[in-house]
């Protein structure tokens, strides 16, 4: 059986991970996360992205940021 594809919310944070970049959790409400995309050098925010796609979850897990 063929798995589920993956979600944009995850491709991002997938993308920005490869590109060096740091993601920080800023809230988990009801099932929805929202994540600070952060540059690599200085941790500056950039942007963010908010989602309850069920595989950015699971990726995230009970972490705070991609540094744990």
């Amino acid at each position: 059986m063929p798995s589920e594809p993956e979600s944009s919310a995850l491709a991002s944070v997938r993308r920005w991970e490869l590109a060096g970049g740091v993601w920080q959790v800023v809230a988990r409400r009801g099932g929805r996360l929202t994540l600070a995309l952060c540059r690599c050098d200085a941790g500056e925010e950039v942007d963010r992205l908010s989602s309850a796609a069920p595989d950015l979850r699971a990726y995230v897990g009970e972490r705070q940021s991609s540094a744990d």
